[in-house]
């Protein structure tokens, strides 16, 4: 790039009436990303907290109203059903349905799990990271070597 584009794209720019990006400024006082939104940061305690409520509140939850609906549903679709060769569209849309949510609440269980696992691994994971690098530093030079 010639040095006439060069002072040519910081005039464009020095004209434009938006503010310029700047890259060199600290983060708002808020964290993250902006104004009101909270850092994302965590403590190991609330990561442990999120795991324990994800074992002890949202996977039983789920389980339980998954097999209520379950039932409720097995319910319906038999009485919907046909009794005397003769049953209502209703019953076999609605067991197909049920089908579908069963499997997205099985994912849902299975991605909670995952995100539980991970929670508690994460302190786990960044004790090994420092250990590690902390091996790397204390290792000695080639040049001391010498």
């Amino acid at each position: 790039m010639a040095w006439r584009e060069w002072e040519q794209i910081k005039a464009d720019t020095a004209v434009r009436p938006s503010a310029p990006m700047r890259l060199n400024q600290l983060a708002p006082a808020a964290g993250g990303g902006g104004v009101g939104k909270p850092d994302m940061a965590s403590s190991p305690a609330a990561k442990k907290a999120a795991a324990q409520a994800i074992d002890d509140d949202l996977e039983p939850g789920i389980s339980r109203d998954g097999k209520h609906a379950a039932e409720t549903t097995r319910d319906t679709v038999k009485a919907f059903g046909a009794k005397d060769g003769h049953g209502w569209d209703t019953s076999g849309a609605l067991m197909r349905a049920h089908e579908t949510w069963e499997k997205q609440v099985k994912m849902l269980l299975i991605r909670l799990s995952s995100e539980k696992q991970a929670l508690s691994a994460t302190g786990i994971s960044m004790q090994n990271n420092e250990i590690d690098t902390a091996a790397r530093l204390a290792r000695p030079s080639r040049i001391q070597g010498i």
